[in-house]
C-alpha cells in the first residue's frame, strides 16, 4: 500500500512536470519600429509626407504674408479713413486671423489622415510577416521591444534578422 502511494506520487508528480513543460510558450521579441523604417515602402511614405506639408507649410505663409502685408496698409491709411472704415478692417483682419487658424487646423487634420493612410499597408505587410516567421518557427508570442513598447528585457530570440530576409530587406 506505501509502494502503491509512492508509485502514484511519483506519477502525478511525473505528468505535473511533463504538462509544464509542454504550457510554456516560446517567446521571441522584435523592434517592429526599427523593421518599418526599414521597408522601401516607409521611405516613399515619407517623401509623400514631406512634400504634402511643404504644401501646406507654403499656402500658410502665403496667408500670413498676405495679412502681414495689408496690415501694413491699413497701419498706414488709419489715420486717413474713417472710424466706420476702420472698423470694418479690424473686422477684416479678425477674418483673415481665423481663416489663417482654421486652416492650418484642417492642415494638420488632412497631415494626420494622410500618415494613417500611408502606414496602415505598410503596418499591415509587417505584422504579415512577422507572423509568418514567428509560426515558421514555432513562437506562440512575439512582444515588440521598440523603445518604450513596454518589454523591459529582451533576452529571447530577436526575429528582427528573420523577418527583414522575409521581406527582402
Amino acid at each position: 500500500m506505501k509502494q502503491f502511494k509512492t508509485l502514484l506520487f511519483a506519477a502525478a508528480l511525473f505528468i505535473g512536470a511533463t504538462s509544464f513543460t509542454q504550457a510554456q510558450s516560446k517567446v521571441a521579441h522584435i523592434n517592429t519600429q526599427e523593421l518599418i523604417q526599414a521597408m522601401p515602402e516607409m521611405a516613399t511614405a515619407q517623401a509623400e509626407m514631406d512634400k504634402l506639408g511643404k504644401t501646406y507649410q507654403a499656402d500658410i505663409q502665403a496667408m500670413a504674408t498676405e495679412y502681414q502685408n495689408k496690415m501694413k496698409q491699413y497701419e498706414a491709411e488709419a489715420p486717413t479713413k474713417t472710424d466706420e472704415e476702420n472698423q470694418k478692417r479690424v473686422q477684416e483682419r479678425l477674418t483673415m486671423e481665423q481663416n489663417i487658424q482654421q486652416y492650418q487646423a484642417e492642415a494638420q487634420q488632412q497631415m494626420q489622415k494622410k500618415e494613417i493612410d500611408l502606414l496602415k499597408p505598410i503596418t499591415e505587410k509587417a505584422k504579415a510577416a512577422i507572423l509568418k516567421v514567428a509560426r515558421a518557427q514555432g513562437f506562440d508570442y512575439v512582444l515588440d521591444s521598440t523603445q518604450g513598447g513596454g518589454v523591459i528585457m529582451a533576452d529571447g530570440k530577436n526575429l528582427l534578422d528573420d523577418v527583414k530576409k522575409e521581406m527582402g530587406i
